[in-house]
């Protein structure tokens, strides 16, 4: 049986403190100074996350000021992700561990696996299948491109990740939108028209899903937390340990948080 530990964030965060906190296990990790770590958190304010090599011209920053929502870079790839009414998790493991053997694609495959164990115990028969050609898109939208082994739900992507590796470990995070308006990232991106906006929230809808939507009830952040973690031990035969940062942890994250905060960073593409 595998020994892992548990980190379950009962207070949200801020977008710079969420991603140096998963930066932060990141390292430990990779220098085996703690156990491979399932997290799981929530935002507050809601908060755009940029892919690491995504322009910040994606961003309409006017609109993104008008509501009050942060901004943020994140450490791994893909597209922007409007993080609000959502359960996030995060998995940081040792790259000599087993689930991580391969390529991005094949660790996506197998942590996958824990997700839809997950949605299984909500009720729903999730998909997740490696995606098959449908020309590139250049969107600005995580959930309207098209992923390896992302999770679906009668065709509309549900959880969309992403993964880094660095030093010797693994980071794969991603998002589980609960409720709420999914298309409303679209309000915060630039457009050239109102009609190109509706055309894209439209496009939006068709691609992608709340847990509510997909299950016809509302899931709450706890019950939707129960199942993530019973997901993780059924699929990969965990035996979880209440995690907690360590004093050196904090003081690393706190250091990381400012570098999240620099304009330097968001904009740095």
């Amino acid at each position: 049986m595998r020994q892992w530990q548990l980190i379950v964030e009962r207070t949200p965060h801020n977008g710079a403190c969420n991603m140096a906190i998963d930066e932060t296990l990141l390292e430990s990790v990779s220098s085996k100074a703690r156990l491979p770590t399932l997290r799981l958190y929530s935002w507050d304010p809601f908060c755009l996350s940029l892919g690491y090599g995504q322009t910040s011209a994606d961003v309409d920053w006017e609109r993104l000021r008008a509501r009050g929502w942060d901004v943020v870079r994140r450490p791994t790839g893909g597209k922007a992700i409007l993080h609000g009414d959502e359960l996030t998790y995060s998995l940081t493991l040792p790259l000599d561990d087993e689930i991580a053997q391969g390529d991005i694609i094949e660790s996506y495959r197998r942590i996958s696996r824990g997700l839809m164990e997950a949605l299984m115990i909500l009720g729903l028969t999730p998909q997740s299948e490696k995606a098959s050609p449908r020309g590139a898109r250049t969107g600005p939208v995580c959930f309207e491109v098209p992923s390896h082994y992302e999770v679906t739900v009668h065709g509309r992507k549900l959880i969309g990740s992403a993964q880094v590796r660095r030093r010797a470990g693994l980071l794969q995070h991603g998002t589980l939108p609960l409720s709420g308006d999914i298309t409303r990232i679209c309000d915060v991106l630039p457009y050239e028209s109102d009609e190109a906006r509706d055309a894209a929230r439209s496009h939006v809808r068709t691609r992608a899903t709340t847990l509510e939507a997909a299950l016809g009830r509302s899931v709450s952040y706890e019950e939707a937390t129960s199942a993530v973690i019973v997901g993780f031990e059924r699929a990969f035969d965990v035996a979880f340990s209440e995690g907690v940062l360590t004093d050196e942890e904090l003081a690393a994250m706190a250091a990381r948080a400012e570098t999240y905060l620099d304009p330097t960073w968001t904009n740095k593409r």
